[in-house]
């Protein structure tokens, strides 16, 4: 063999194994993002993402999957994802979780928006979550409880006040959210009347059902169903001119009257830490769940007007939003 036909082949020999670990080192992690709906806190995973130097279509391929954007379950949804061999989800709300932990007990996991993780079995605790799962919690039955609080001190003659919500929130924790709410309750002396919502078709019924039952107010839980309803249960509500309160702030930008509600953006914000973590080689067993620490106030004067309700001045000296 002479010397040139000797160097082609070793370097043949050599560059292949090179090029294999150049691509390998070059593979750009792929993410999941599986959700019911686009929601606008997306934006703020993505700051969050940027902020620690990952852009999606650079460094980081981000796959997302939206039920509402065809027929598809979530579950079929979670499969896809697992399909592309994708190095984690991130799954929003209740349902979506859900999907994606029957889907997978090896891709970790990090869920937004859900309301008790250990009551849904997602996480043995939120200090040691064990298993592949980690993220943010909602804090639903805490902060739900306030808001019932808050609406009850608007309108402190109220001893009726019907609730809205879709059938996931209601069982959140098998239903740790409505007996959370029942107790808080009984110390405020108001009787619920609890008005779930199965398929966003029945929304217009579930408001004659609950006319039919003359509430003297309205609490409205954070529901992912729900949401993209929401201009026009705020439609409904003003028709039926009940006060209400909404467990999220867009609710009050759209016409609602009072919003309490935890900092959306910040959940999905903190969720990008999560994703860095773990891209870094942290398992999510080893990443206690957080829960939200910023909550807010947000009171439609303009809405409260139109309805000729009168809001104390206590809240409105209390709110961080005051739309007029």
């Amino acid at each position: 063999m002479d010397r040139r036909a000797f160097i082609s082949i070793a370097t043949s020999f050599f560059a292949a194994p090179l090029a294999e670990a150049q691509q390998a080192a070059r593979r750009v992690p792929r993410i999941g993002y599986l959700s019911e709906a686009r929601l606008p806190a997306e934006e703020a995973f993505l700051r969050g993402l940027r902020e620690r130097g990952y852009i999606d279509g650079q460094n980081i391929a981000i796959e997302y999957r939206y039920r509402r954007a065809g027929s598809k379950e979530l579950g079929d949804l979670a499969v896809e994802l697992v399909g592309l061999k994708v190095d984690l989800i991130v799954a929003v709300a209740t349902p979506a979780t859900r999907a994606a932990q029957q889907t997978t007990s090896s891709i970790p996991i990090v869920l937004v928006d859900v309301g008790d993780p250990v009551a849904f079995g997602f996480v043995a605790s939120l200090a040691r979550p064990g298993g592949n799962i980690t993220g943010m919690s909602a804090g639903l039955t805490e902060f739900g409880a306030k808001g019932l609080e808050l609406l009850k001190q608007a309108f402190p003659t109220a001893s009726q006040i019907a609730v809205l919500t879709g059938a996931a929130t209601d069982a959140a924790g098998g239903g740790a959210f409505r007996t959370s709410l029942l107790a808080a309750a009984s110390t405020l002396k108001v009787k619920l009347g609890f008005n779930i919502v199965e398929e966003i078709s029945k929304i217009d019924e579930a408001f004659a059902s609950m006319r039919r039952a003359r509430p003297e107010a309205l609490l409205v839980l954070p529901d992912h169903l729900l949401f993209p309803l929401r201009e026009r249960i705020v439609e409904l509500v003003a028709e039926a001119r009940l006060p209400a309160m909404y467990l999220l702030r867009e609710y009050a930008t759209s016409g609602g009257l009072m919003a309490f509600t935890r900092d959306s953006n910040e959940s999905f914000h903190r969720a990008a830490s999560f994703v860095d973590k773990i891209l870094k080689g942290t398992k999510p067993a080893d990443l206690p769940v957080e829960q939200p620490t910023k909550f807010e106030l947000a009171i439609n004067l303009k809405t409260a007007k139109a309805l000729g309700l009168t809001i104390p001045q206590s809240l409105l000296i209390r709110a961080d939003q005051v739309i007029e």
